[in-house]
């Protein structure tokens, strides 16, 4: 499970993801709330601890935008709100769970864990980068509600550069990802279905989604 940490207290965050890395979790931490909608909104965390107070943007904020766009992942706010009125608040905002601190670290872990255990037939099979979507189950894709056609190889591979939001990705990866090893690795195929791809996600978008780094691979991010 991969968790995202959005925390503005430094020792805090840090203490956090060091124990859910402890527990071998794939930990992320930042102390933005704007940064941390940025990376949550690439839907490729498992699961969210946030903060309510942070610089940027607020942790509700955060939330509600989160909800709003459409993203279902598990949130876990953990904040020193403890009044009954703000859990209330950030519960019908979108919140799974709510610890106040001072906190247990075991306590945290146990209620990290029972949101992990949610079937995952109720999590989100929309893949999401910015106004970029791809459903997982029907195999549409659509850019700012537009729909968008592609190959089955296009659609592989920008599937799999979705599922890895912000990560750069080498052709050799994509290859063996979307080719199975089929075909000689010597070709500009990937190339090809990249070049393909941006002109039918990013055309006519001041955003780019689909990014070349030179030398090194292909990375969809906003």
């Amino acid at each position: 499970m991969k968790i995202l940490v959005i925390e503005d207290d430094r020792t805090v965050g840090q203490y956090v993801k060091r124990g859910l890395e402890e527990q071998h979790f794939q930990t992320d931490l930042v102390d933005d709330g704007m940064e941390g909608l940025r990376l949550a909104s690439g839907g490729r965390y498992d699961l969210i601890v946030l903060d309510l107070r942070l610089p940027g943007m607020n942790g509700l904020e955060v939330l509600r935008t989160l909800r709003d766009r459409g993203l279902t992942v598990p949130i876990l706010v953990l904040t020193a709100q403890d009044a009954v009125d703000f859990k209330v608040q950030a519960l019908r905002s979108g919140a799974d769970d709510y610890v106040t601190k001072p906190f247990a670290f075991e306590e945290l872990l146990a209620r990290v864990e029972a949101l992990g255990r949610r079937p995952q037939a109720i999590r989100d099979p929309v893949l999401r980068v910015g106004d970029l979507e791809l459903d997982t189950a029907t195999r549409e894709v659509r850019r700012a509600g537009e729909p968008i056609e592609l190959t089955p190889k296009e659609y592989t591979v920008l599937e799999y550069l979705m599922r890895h939001t912000g990560r750069v990705m080498s052709r050799t990866l994509i290859t063996e990802y979307a080719w199975d090893y089929h075909f000689d690795p010597g070709t500009n195929i990937v190339d090809v279905v990249i070049n393909r791809l941006r002109k039918k996600v990013d055309s006519g978008h001041a955003q780019k989604l689909v990014h070349t780094v030179r030398g090194v691979g292909y990375v969809v991010k906003i």
